[in-house]
């Protein structure tokens, strides 16, 4: 199949091969030249979990991941960090 190279550079990738390679619009492709011939390669999706390997310190503990993720809480109270509660006489 062939296609034109428009003036700005773009190039319509026929609908038979997009169908067949399952490429849509957004999707990336990287360009390599091989053997003097223009190649397009369909770029793999970016994995979910590499891209928030590493946010969290893991050596960090627990209280201080949280004090992180939510930020300056109020200053504590008592011994335990919580507010004694009294019922209420009726």
């Amino acid at each position: 199949m062939k296609t034109t190279v428009g003036e700005t550079g773009q190039v319509t990738i026929p609908k038979p091969l997009r169908d067949r390679l399952r490429i849509r619009a957004g999707d990336v492709l990287d360009f390599v030249v091989e053997r003097g011939r223009l190649v397009a390669i369909k770029a793999s999706a970016p994995d979910k979990v590499d891209s928030v390997y590493g946010i969290i310190d893991l050596r960090a503990g627990t209280d201080s991941v949280i004090e992180r993720m939510r930020g300056p809480g109020l200053p504590r109270r008592g011994s335990r960090g919580r507010r004694s509660v009294r019922p209420r006489p009726r």
